[in-house]
């Protein structure tokens, strides 16, 4: 298998939301590398993750359905899944897969913060 563009960065930003900065490739063989992102993510008390695309260089259908796979896990452990940073590209695939509809979008981190508080 070959190896994954995709660097992630866990952040906690407060003991009830957590943040995932997302650099380079999701796809398909990013799977390993996003779901420990997201494991590490979630807390005892976390009920926001927040992934930020503001790195994102591509992402494809695998990707998406990747993110499907973290949206289950996280109404599973009744935990709200938003995004930030797409590009115009990213947002018109979101709305497309209707991904819009249960992940919310925000333009950047600050307008993501705003909405969980």
């Amino acid at each position: 298998m070959p190896d994954t563009n995709l660097r992630t960065n866990v952040r906690r930003l407060d003991p009830y939301t957590s943040l995932i900065d997302l650099e380079g490739d999701v796809s398909g063989f990013a799977e390993p590398i996003l779901m420990e992102a997201f494991t590490q993510a979630c807390g005892e008390k976390t009920r926001t993750i927040i992934l930020n695309f503001a790195g994102l260089d591509y992402m494809n259908s695998s990707g998406i359905g990747l993110l499907v796979t973290l949206l289950i896990r996280a109404q599973r452990q009744k935990q709200r899944l938003m995004a930030c940073g797409l590009t115009d590209h990213y947002r018109q695939i979101f709305e497309l897969t209707r991904l819009n509809e249960a992940i919310g979008i925000y333009a950047g981190e600050p307008e993501a913060l705003a909405a969980v508080n």
